[in-house]
C-alpha cells in the first residue's frame, strides 16, 4: 500500500513474507498464488505492498538465471502485488520445526553474509516498481552477542563497509538506491538503537542505518521518542521500520500470571524476555528461562520478544505493546517530514501462538495478516497521510 505524506513524499507499507515457509523459488511463487495475492484481494486493493523474503537458495537460484528473475517480476506485476524492501535478516531455515539461535548464522564475520546481502541488493534493484528508485533490505544486527569481540567487530565493519562500495556501484549501474538496515534485537551485539549508533556513525556514507523493529523496541524497553531523537542527533538514517507488537505481562509474579505467559513458551524461535529494574534492564534468551525459579526479577512487567498479531492482543492477563508501535509510528511517519518510508508489518509468529490462537486454514492466516495490514493502514491515514490507489 502507498501513502502520500503530507511533505508530498510517498510511504510504503508492506506485509513480510517470513510467515510463510519457503526456501526455493518455486516457494515464493507458490506463497505469492496462495498468500500474498489473496491478501490483497480480502483487502480490495489493486496493489498490495509485500517485503520479500528470500531464503539462500531462492536468492541464488535468481541471481543465476535472469529468466527466472524477470519471470518472479512479472508474477508479481501480474498478481498486483509490488516490492520495495527485502527481509534479509533470517539466511535460511526460518520455517524450520527449531529456529532459536540458528537464525543469527551467518553473520557479519562471515563472508557469505556478505555475499548473500549483495545478492539482495542486486535483485531488489530489479524487482523495484518502474516508478521507484529507492529500496531496503533488513539484516540481522551484526552478530549475536557471545564470541563477538573486538576482532569480530572489526571483521564485521570492513564486511559493512565493503557493502557500501557495492551499492554505490550498484545505484552507478542501475540507477536505484538500495540502503542497508540493522535491526537492533535483544540478545544481539546491538541489541538496541543506541548500541547501533557507533558502529553505524563509523561507516563512510549512508547506505547503512537502521531497521526499527517496534516489537524489539518495545521488549529492550526503548522510550520511542528517546531513541529515534539520539539516531537522529547522530545522522543514522532509519532506512525501514517493521511494526510489529511484543508480548506484556504487567504482574509476572502472579501464578496465574505466568501460566499464560507459560502457553506462549515454544520450542521454534527464541523469545528474550526483559524486565526493567531499579537497577537497570535485565534479561533472559528464552522465556521458558524466565519462568523458571527466578532467572528473573517478578516484581515489574516483563516483556516478551513473541510478535503477537497487532490487531488481536492477547486476553487478560496479558497485553500487547500495541501503544509502543502507534507512539513510533507518529514519530516515524507524523512529523513534518517522515523519518522512514519504508514500514513493514512483520508477524512471523502466527503458527507459534498457543494452539487455540493459532490460524488453523490459509483463509484464516489472509484474513489476519489483511486484519492487521487494516489497523497498520488505520494509523498511518490517522497521522495525516492520504492513502493511494
Amino acid at each position: 500500500m502507498r501513502f502520500r505524506h503530507p511533505d508530498g513524499s510517498t510511504v510504503h507499507v508492506a506485509y513480510c513474507t517470513n510467515v510463510h515457509p519457503a526456501e526455493t523459488l518455486d516457494g515464493v511463487l507458490a506463497q505469492l498464488r496462495d498468500h500474498c495475492e489473496p491478501v490483497r484481494r480480502c483487502l480490495g486493493r489493486d496493489r498490495l505492498g509485500v517485503g520479500l523474503w528470500l531464503a539462500r537458495d531462492a536468492a541464488r537460484a535468481l541471481i543465476s538465471d535472469p529468466v527466472a528473475l524477470r519471470g518472479l517480476r512479472a508474477e508479481l506485476d501480474r498478481r498486483g502485488l509490488e516490492v520495495v524492501t527485502l527481509n534479509g535478516f533470517p539466511y535460511e531455515g526460518f520455517g524450520a520445526a527449531e529456529v532459536k539461535y540458528r537464525v543469527y548464522r551467518p553473520d557479519w564475520t562471515d563472508t557469505e553474509r556478505l555475499a548473500h546481502t549483495t545478492d539482495l541488493a542486486r535483485l531488489l534493484t530489479a524487482l523495484l516498481p518502474d516508478d521507484v528508485t529507492e529500496g531496503t533490505v533488513s539484516t540481522l544486527p551484526l552478530a549475536w552477542r557471545t564470541g563477538f569481540d573486538e576482532r569480530a567487530a572489526a571483521t564485521a565493519a570492513a564486511a559493512l563497509t565493503t557493502l557500501t562500495g557495492r551499492l554505490d556501484a550498484l545505484e552507478e549501474l542501475t540507477g536505484k538506491s538500495i540502503r542497508i538496515a540493522l535491526e537492533p534485537e535483544p540478545g544481539c551485539t546491538v541489541e538496541t538503537t543506541a548500541d547501533a549508533i557507533g558502529p553505524l556513525t563509523a561507516l563512510p556514507g549512508d547506505r547503512v542505518g537502521v531497521c526499527v523493529d517496534t516489537c524489539h523496541l518495545a521488549t529492550s524497553f526503548e522510550d520511542p521518542g528517546i531513541a529515534l531523537a539520539a539516531l537522529e542527533a547522530a545522522g543514522v538514517g532509519i532506512p525501514k521500520a517493521q511494526l510489529s507488537a511484543a508480548l506484556h505481562a504487567e504482574e509476572p509474579h502472579r501464578p496465574e500470571v505466568r501460566e499464560a505467559l507459560a502457553a506462549f513458551a515454544e520450542p521454534r524461535f527464541l523469545h528474550q524476555t526483559r524486565t526493567l529494574t531499579h537497577g537497570g534492564l535485565r534479561g533472559t534468551d528464552d522465556l521458558d528461562e524466565a519462568l523458571a525459579g527466578e532467572a528473573l526479577p517478578d516484581g515489574t512487567p516483563w516483556r516478551a520478544h513473541f510478535h503477537v498479531p497487532l490487531h488481536a492482543p492477547p486476553a487478560a492477563p496479558l497485553t500487547s505493546t500495541l501503544h509502543v508501535l502507534q507512539e513510533a509510528l507518529a514519530l516515524l511517519v507524523g512529523g513534518v517530514r517522515p523519518r522512514t518510508r519504508h514500514l513493514e508489518v512483520e508477524t512471523y509468529t502466527w503458527q507459534a501462538l498457543p494452539p487455540e490462537l493459532r490460524p488453523r486454514t490459509r483463509t484464516q492466516l489472509v484474513d489476519g495478516i489483511a486484519a492487521e495490514l487494516t489497523l497498520a493502514r488505520d494509523l498511518v491515514t490517522g497521522l495525516g497521510l492520504k492513502e493511494l490507489p
